[in-house]
């Protein structure tokens, strides 16, 4: 079994104490690595390496900055088998949504890179006469990457790419259940040319290594990915320091097909949302909310299509649909939820139990109909294989029970009515809308929430500008 190291100013560094944590592969069960529990006093070297490498970074022309980053994405793609059955061992998606995954890593490393030449301030008219109103973008300093487990490796380069190009350096903290790939791609790193500290890596639990990575004064922005209940805690300890946060927290989206739509493109594309990561995606269709003239023969559809879904150990049958939930914890939040609901009187009407080995978190493809507003399904975040229906008569309806959300990340419409498609895109409020598809963000849009789903947002060119600052400068010309 292997066993990772931090990597801190451009080495491998072993932790001083022991305390290690296992990671689990969630397809069997088994053991497959330990990492460090770093120490706050690990994460305080981390920080202080970051500190040291980022002036001389920012200083550096930003084209200059791009040129690294294009030579790690070409690396990336020398390595995309061994780093997709790294990321599908420990967190369970299958090997073709890996590779998708690690190809998707490289080409946002390559895109950001690409804004090396596009960075722009402004000239800003003034009310003087002979004065120049300049503002300019500067780099923050050291930025905290905290990562989620869903999507693990893109997400360093979520993070990573847009601070790097914007002049600052970073510390990224992976989740104790997906790490390894974290750690793979820290060697990586190490081959390129990459100044030594200015990426560093530190793994360990939330309330030791993630408090001291979000507590220390020198960290100027934390960028986190993950749970309300964490963002919350990351919030209140940013708070101390008035450090920035950027935070993209958890979603419920609403899918609305309309009497209008096309049944099989709407079934396809819901289905396709809801087992793609075993449903662990946090802008998939949460819930469906189908009009009452078209609810039967839509739902006998999307019963067909889930049922069709397969699952099992994406390493031993590639042609898997789906893989496992990420953990034990996982799996009994879906039966929970469920459970809840069918004793408020929600139908299962396909799937609806544990499947696959024992030693694996596997949950059936399932839908539930007869679902209301008011029950546990609808109101709470899934994350796992499961679609909730239910009916409406009345857009007016729709809308109503679309927005009654403490979420606000995705949503989407299914109808071939373009009116009708945009008068529900105007009067729904969450960050992004798909119409006639399924939920899946591009790089050069703008990933980010309502209310609970977080603060600020990635990709695209108001993506990169989260990670900078604003200086204006007032030059009187005599």
């Amino acid at each position: 079994m292997i066993h990772y190291s931090n990597y801190i100013n451009g080495q491998f560094v072993e932790s001083s104490h022991g305390d290690t944590i296992t990671v689990i592969n969630p397809s069997t069960g088994e053991a497959i690595s330990t990492i460090p529990n770093s120490t706050a006093a690990e994460v305080d070297a981390a920080i202080d390496a970051a500190e040291a490498a980022q002036p001389a970074w920012g200083a550096l022309p930003a084209i200059e900055r791009a040129k690294h980053l294009h030579v790690l994405a070409d690396k990336l793609r020398e390595k995309v088998e061994p780093l997709a059955r790294c990321i599908t061992e420990e967190q369970g998606k299958t090997l073709g949504l890996a590779r998708v995954e690690v190809n998707f890593t490289a080409d946002y490393l390559d895109y950001m890179a690409e804004w090396g030449r596009r960075i722009e301030g402004e000239i800003i008219e003034s009310d003087r006469p002979k004065e120049n109103i300049f503002l300019f973008h500067k780099p923050i300093g050291v930025v905290a990457g905290i990562l989620p487990w869903n999507f693990p490796f893109f997400l360093i380069a979520r993070k990573m790419a847009p601070a790097l190009i914007c002049g600052n350096s970073i510390v990224l903290k992976p989740s104790e259940e997906t790490p390894n790939n974290a750690f793979e791609f820290c060697k990586i790193l190490a081959e390129t040319d990459i100044p030594a500290g200015l990426v560093n890596l530190v793994s360990g639990l939330g309330a030791v290594s993630g408090r001291a990575l979000t507590e220390n004064p020198k960290v100027g922005l934390i960028s986190f990915t993950g749970s309300v209940e964490t963002g919350s805690r990351i919030m209140g300890a940013a708070a101390k320091h008035i450090t920035k946060v950027n935070l993209e927290l958890g979603g419920k989206a609403p899918a609305i097909v309309t009497a209008n739509a096309d049944l099989d493109m709407a079934a396809t594309a819901i289905q396709a949302s809801r087992v793609i990561n075993s449903g662990q995606v946090c802008n998939c269709a949460e819930r469906v909310y189908v009009q009452r003239s078209v609810a039967e023969a839509f739902t006998d559809k999307l019963v067909e299509k889930m049922k069709a879904a397969r699952f099992g150990n994406p390493l031993e049958d590639e042609t898997v649909d789906y893989g496992p939930m990420i953990n034990q914890a996982g799996y009994e939040k879906i039966v929970t939820l469920l459970e809840s609901s069918v004793a408020a009187g929600a139908k299962v009407l396909c799937g609806g139990k544990r499947g696959g080995d024992e030693g694996g978190f596997y949950f059936e493809p399932t839908v539930v109909g007869d679902c209301t507003q008011d029950m546990d399904l609808v109101q709470k975040e899934i994350f796992g294989p499961v679609v909730p229906i239910v009916i409406f008569d009345t857009l007016d309806e729709a809308v109503a029970m679309a927005n009654d959300t403490e979420y606000g990340l995705t949503s989407s419409v299914f109808s071939n009515d373009i009116n009708e498609a945009m008068n529900l895109v105007e009067e729904l409020n969450f960050g992004e809308t798909y119409i006639n598809r399924e939920h899946f963000e591009a790089m050069q849009g703008y990933h980010a929430g309502w209310r609970k789903s977080g603060i600020g947002g990635a990709d695209g060119k108001h993506g990169l500008y989260e990670f900078m600052q604003t200086q204006v400068v007032y030059m009187q010309r005599h």
